[in-house]
């Protein structure tokens, strides 16, 4: 079994790719290694010890015994137990030193993953991937290596006692292990897809469990309890049937293990009669034989389970390390060059774009845009105008065209610098857990003390803030949940304030706000987008009639672009029918 591991290449380079993160405490886990050392090694004293003892005290009964034996058993074992101790609290502060860097990394590679990831996989797998398996691979493996050295050598120096105390039956225990540890070799590659399968399950409850919690209001409103339920059960009833598989295939060696040693010392105690009726050993020599050959049979009878959970750990690391090595889906090209801010303008040239193959959302989008523009986006929901600004940041890869600034096409930027130059603000803007202070300051972590009261100012942020016991120290909730939805714009919008960007996207930032709440946020967004290059994607046609061109998109399309002036002279343009639709919904209302 042990070769069959060393064999196992893909085994031995998962290894090998941890190595860095076990590098810079190399030697508190060398230590954790080496004491595990003599902490196996300690195991064969006491069965050696039972020679003498048996062979003077209870056999030849002299009245010189060896009075000093049982308190060197008990030395030994004290010894053992302290050595015990420093082992496992050097091996587990190793093992938590190393999962935390690996999940520091890990949530750097979550932090760079591309938007097309953050589409396509939930909140459970997300966290099984970058945070559980983490846990999993380190607990596991780390805690097994110290595990396994001290039984190596505990097993070494056990078998040592064997052949000491009767070569012949060291023959017969030796067989009889070695094949109880064979169906060991084959626990990977039974349990590897359905271990697999078990975790993606797993990863299924975890987002049921974030949708219990985000959905809380929604679940109540529509007395969901019934259906969550039921479906959380069958997610459990899952992931049941997986984890009873990984059972059932690896349940039945620890039996036959166990039947294997038992006949190992049911031949050795057979034998070993013999022997001493022979005199050909004496009854300490078959005691501390059999003492020894029990202590090294009963780890062994449950190596099974640890082999099971140390294939388990293995596993988890392969996936952890597949994803530090995975390559983001956008990257600076080698020779990028640093953004500065918008010179001339901003311009879409026949730009192509697919979320999913041979489904295009973008067909032929080519526009431009000035510095210092407006640019307004509206039309159909889903046509494709979200995406359209997405394409500037770089959230995603364009599949045909070029989005250039300045005549440079933005993938010849380097990315940090392109984002750094674009402020965003959402119809759903997201706040983090903390204050509004530290919320606002995302925007520019250095900014000074003016510069913050200057976008408090312009966010129109200053009586609320000032009507609070707590100010801008004030604790917001996760996701800003103590906070309406005009109060969360406005943090956001100064947010953007601060941040200062040359390049301001809007979308839909003020479609969800009742109409006293959006008149102080479109305060709020006039501030922010004064002598800015602004895209603003708008619901409501009356915040953007002042835009300096609007484009229609439909269908991923461009059906027709111009001043609000131009396009409602158009009499059966895309346009004029959304604000006819829009004009008579306010007349009727």
């Amino acid at each position: 079994m042990i070769m069959n591991f060393i064999k196992n290449n893909e085994t031995i380079n998962t290894y090998r790719k941890i190595l860095p993160f076990v590098r810079p405490y190399c030697a508190r886990a060398l230590l954790a290694l080496g004491l595990a050392i003599p902490i196996g090694c300690l195991d064969a004293v006491i069965a050696l010890s039972l020679k003498p003892y048996m062979d003077i005290v209870m056999v030849e009964k002299t009245a010189q015994s060896p009075w000093y034996i049982p308190f060197l058993i008990i030395a030994f074992t004290s010894t053992q137990g302290l050595l015990n101790y420093a082992s496992t609290y050097t091996n587990d502060w190793v093992t938590m030193k190393v999962t935390n860097d690996l999940k520091k990394a890990l949530y750097d590679k979550l932090m760079h993953k591309s938007s097309v990831y953050y589409d396509t996989t939930t909140s459970g797998d997300s966290l099984k991937r970058f945070n559980n398996d983490a846990d999993l691979a380190c607990n596991g493996l780390l805690g097994s290596v110290k595990m396994m050295v001290s039984r190596v050598f505990s097993s070494i120096s056990l078998m040592g006692v064997l052949i000491y105390n009767s070569w012949q039956l060291s023959i017969i225990a030796i067989t009889m292990l070695l094949l109880a540890v064979i169906p060991l070799s084959k626990v990977k590659s039974r349990i590897k897809s359905v271990t697999n399968k078990s975790e993606s399950e797993n990863a299924v409850i975890i987002t049921s469990y974030n949708e219990a919690y985000n959905g809380s209001k929604v679940i109540k409103a529509y007395d969901l309890y019934n259906i969550q339920n039921n479906k959380f059960a069958k997610q459990l009833d899952n992931l049941f049937k997986l984890r009873i598989k990984i059972t059932q295939k690896t349940g039945s060696i620890s039996p036959l293990m166990h039947v294997i040693v038992s006949v190992g010392i049911g031949l050795a105690i057979g034998y070993g009669s013999y022997l001493i009726q022979t005199e050909t050993i004496s009854s300490g020599n078959f005691v501390s034989f059999i003492t020894a050959l029990i202590m090294l049979y009963t780890p062994i009878k449950g190596l099974g389970g640890n082999v099971k959970s140390m294939q388990t750990s293995l596993l988890a690391l392969e996936r952890v390390m597949k994803n530090l090595e995975a390559k983001p889906h956008i990257i600076d090209k080698p020779n990028a060059t640093v953004f500065g801010g918008i010179k001339d303008n901003i311009t879409f040239e026949n730009v192509y774009f697919e979320y999913k193959k041979n489904v295009p959302v973008l067909k032929n989008i080519s526009f431009s845009a000035s510095k210092g523009e407006t640019i307004a986006l509206v039309g159909n929901s889903g046509g494709g105008k979200s995406t359209i600004v997405n394409l500037i940041p770089r959230f995603y890869k364009i599949e045909k065209g070029e989005i250039k600034i300045d005549g440079i096409n933005i993938a010849d930027y380097k990315i940090c610098s392109l984002r750094e130059n674009v402020s965003i603000v959402l119809q759903d803007n997201f706040l983090f857990a903390g204050t509004i202070k530290e919320n606002i300051l995302m925007g520019k972590p250095q900014a000074t003390e003016e510069e913050l009261n200057n976008a408090i100012n312009n966010a129109c942020l200053s009586d609320f803030i000032s009507s609070l016991e707590n100010g801008l120290e004030t604790y917001i909730g996760e996701r800003g949940v103590l906070l309406s939805g005009g109060q969360k714009q406005r943090i956001a919008i100064a947010r953007a304030f601060i941040k200062n960007a040359p390049i301001v996207i809007l979308d839909e930032a003020t479609s969800a706000l009742d109409n006293q709440s959006e008149a102080i946020v479109q305060k709020a967004i006039d501030n922010l987008m004064k002598d800015k290059t602004v895209f603003v994607i708008a619901h409501r046609l009356s915040t953007i009639q002042n835009a300096n061109k609007i484009i229609v998109v439909n269908q991923g399309k461009i059906a027709e672009s111009g001043t609000h002036e131009q396009l409602l002279k158009n009499k059966n343009g895309a346009y004029k029918k959304l604000y006819e639709m829009q004009f008579e919904k306010k007349i009727r209302v």
